[in-house]
């Protein structure tokens, strides 16, 4: 697996400053985030976890999952969590020309029924000017404070609940995945993270 921070570092923040990277650090809140759903083999469980701490995340979907998947989706909604985009098909921004990208983007909006205010690039990867057209059409780039590397085949669930508990603090954006290769330390670490906050006096709210 390639490197990658599990705290973003403030130099990076600073330097792409006009992206989201967390939230105010004044109240005990946390925005939980998943990428790459919706699936069937973790999303609905997923949504469980949350009800059971009256929590609301953020989930940023996969357009052609949303397709293959309506009714998940419409379970994401009736849980009343909030819609981020995702891509179509999950491009990579440093890989993709902008217009290829941009027009990826818009199908993901028409599967996801309405055009979110909320995007997130794949792999964290975007180039500059595409990040600036995609202000320009409104949305608002989340990227994140916190990486769970729930991702990464070649770390133990135990590691993966490390990466949050270590790194979190009041406002943080903390990165998942409702996806098959993360599930496995998903399942680990969730409930985990949702009770021993909860019992910290934290909220976790979706952003808006």
């Amino acid at each position: 697996m390639k490197n990658y921070f599990i705290k973003t570092p403030g130099l990076i923040k600073l330097f792409f400053n006009n992206w989201v990277w967390s939230f105010s650090s004044k109240e005990k809140i946390l925005y939980l985030t998943f990428d790459d759903g919706p699936t069937p083999e973790i999303t609905n469980w997923t949504l469980e976890q949350l009800q059971q701490y009256n929590a609301k995340a953020t989930f940023f979907c996969i357009g052609k999952n949303v397709v293959n998947h309506p009714d998940i989706y419409q379970n994401i909604i009736n849980h009343k969590h909030a819609i981020g985009n995702h891509t179509n098909n999950h491009l990579n921004g440093y890989n993709t020309n902008t217009t290829t990208y941009l027009n990826n983007i818009s199908l993901c909006e028409k599967n996801l029924a309405k055009k979110p205010t909320l995007f997130r690039p794949p792999y964290g990867k975007l180039k500059f000017s595409q990040g600036k057209k995609l202000r320009k059409k409104g949305y608002k780039i989340i990227m994140w404070d916190v990486l769970s590397a729930d991702f990464d085949t070649s770390i133990t669930q135990e590691k993966c609940l490390k990466n949050v508990i270590e790194h979190t603090k009041n406002g943080s954006i903390i990165v998942f995945h409702d996806s098959v290769k993360a599930q496995e330390k998903l399942k680990y670490v969730l409930p985990k993270i949702l009770e021993f906050y909860s019992k910290k006096g934290y909220q976790f709210n979706a952003i808006h």
